[in-house]
């Protein structure tokens, strides 16, 4: 691959007390991928995502973005230089209706040196812009869901109301936390399809899941952990074939075919 990876993980370790989270995991994310990230409860996956986005400080490797440093830099910096994240806990203004929800990160140093939504021009009225957001991600603009306090929306609002946030910001890569767990199979056929465009609008994605089926559908590569260690890395054929992560990750080579 002639391409630079935009985001390279070298040997990240972190302990909490005497349990090792995470050991010696590498991991390279290249323009335009959708990355897969899974593994059983406990295998490290968010103390990973945490790692990555500055919301813990690892103990011993290194993490670049696109060529830079950022190691145990402070979450809001990693978000200004474009790399986002969402929240397995949905952390939204709750009190604040959806579309209010916004207007923190369209006013962003990075919103305003990229221009704002669609950039290029004027930032424009940013109720409007944030209208725009929402309506990217699917809510409908012509109903009263945008201006519903975040407290009054179901699940499925409330994830993409998380993936709005980080849009706001003109990412260059998402990192999603279990964005498809607790969705209706109707929200889910929904958001596949979402993520898929985001993807064909250049922001990569890394999506943490336990949704195989559904990740499986849109991931170029996936990368297993277990106990902190990487176990497998390739196509979601490739690592459903690995002894290792059927026996680890699955428990049984039966149970696999309960997921896919």
């Amino acid at each position: 691959m002639n391409q630079e990876p935009l985001l390279v993980v070298e040997g990240v370790s972190k302990a909490f007390g005497g349990v090792l989270a995470l050991s010696a995991v590498d991991l390279k994310v290249y323009p335009g991928d959708i990355l897969g990230i899974i593994g059983p409860n406990g295998s490290g996956k968010t103390t990973l995502v945490n790692s990555i986005t500055g919301f813990i400080q690892v103990d011993r490797g290194k993490i670049l973005f696109k060529g830079r440093d950022i190691t145990n830099m402070k979450p809001h910096k990693i978000a200004d230089m474009g790399l986002t994240r969402t929240f397995q806990v949905m952390r939204p203004y709750y009190s604040l209706p959806a579309f209010k929800n916004l207007i923190v990160p369209l006013f962003s140093p990075r919103a305003r040196r990229t221009g704002g939504w669609r950039g290029g021009g004027k930032m424009g009225s940013r109720d409007t812009v944030a209208v725009d957001i929402l309506e990217e991600i699917g809510f409908e603009r012509d109903s009263y869901i945008p201006y519903k306090t975040a407290s009054a929306l179901p699940t499925g609002y409330l994830k993409r109301l998380e993936l709005a946030r980080c849009l706001a910001l003109r990412p260059e890569i998402i990192i999603c936390d279990e964005v498809l767990s607790g969705l209706s199979m109707s929200e889910m056929a929904s958001m596949v399809p979402l993520m898929e465009k985001l993807q064909m609008e250049g922001i990569t994605l890394v999506m943490v899941e336990h949704r195989l089926r559904e990740l499986f559908r849109i991931a170029n590569k996936v990368v297993v952990l277990n106990f902190g260690c990487k176990i497998a890395e390739g196509s979601s054929d490739e690592v459903m074939e690995s002894k290792e992560v059927k026996e680890a990750y699955f428990g049984s080579e039966e149970e696999v075919f309960s997921y896919v």
